[in-house]
């Protein structure tokens, strides 16, 4: 949404965060779709070998891979704390993403405790459901008195897309694990959904930058 709508508040260009709203876009993003990789690479080398865990949350008792999935994952929920947007609901969502990211690091679905084992995966929907929200609503928006530029519009349908396929993502997961549970293992189908959906998430979040692509000649927020 324009910062016209919000008298006081300073544009993105001229705030004095210490990180700018457009640097935190990119750095969210990157660490989303950068975290499936990572963890493959860390695996590679600490155990020679691309081995694929059943799901993106099974590579926490893997070594190095493990500690890159909980590293990312604090930084992605310190990334969202720190990101403020334009409207107090986007500090809200954004501060919840922070608290639901520190939750799936902080309770591994590989513990043998059934409670923390659950909330692993409470807080990995929940988590989803924040991407999901940024992507169809938050960043959608617009300010209702001036017309939306071509750039903007083409930025919508990648917001939209984005979260149609996350949306798609989670329900192949849930498809995947109750009731292709022996393909899920064969083929890693679990792994795959969950980089699909940080991979769209991650652009989603890159794409509202404008960074490199679809920049309006005057950056005016939503």
């Amino acid at each position: 949404m324009s910062n016209d709508l919000l008298p006081g508040v300073k544009t993105p260009a001229k705030n004095d965060q210490i990180i700018s709203y457009y640097a935190l876009r990119i750095l969210i993003g990157a660490t989303g779709m950068l975290l499936p990789f990572l963890l493959l690479i860390g695996n590679l080398i600490a155990n020679q070998t691309l081995h694929i865990e059943f799901s993106v949350s099974d590579y926490y008792d893997n070594g190095t891979a493990g500690d890159i999935l909980v590293g990312v994952l604090f930084v992605l929920g310190f990334f969202l704390m720190a990101y403020k947007g334009f409207d107090r609901i986007d500090s809200i969502t954004a501060n919840l993403g922070c608290v639901f990211a520190l939750g799936v690091a902080l309770c591994p679905t590989t513990s043998s405790n059934q409670v923390v084992h659950i909330l692993h995966f409470v807080f990995a929907m929940l988590l989803f459901s924040t991407f999901i929200f940024f992507s169809i609503y938050l960043f959608r928006k617009s300010d209702p008195h001036k017309k939306c530029s071509p750039q903007k519009n083409k930025r919508n349908v990648i917001y939209l897309t984005c979260g149609i396929i996350m949306i798609a993502a989670i329900a192949s997961i849930v498809v995947s694990i109750f009731w292709l549970e022996k393909a899920s293992k064969e083929y890693h189908l679990v792994f795959w959904f969950e980089s699909l959906a940080l991979i769209s998430f991650g652009f989603s979040w890159i794409t509202k930058a404008e960074f490199l692509f679809l920049k309006d000649e005057e950056q005016n927020g939503h």
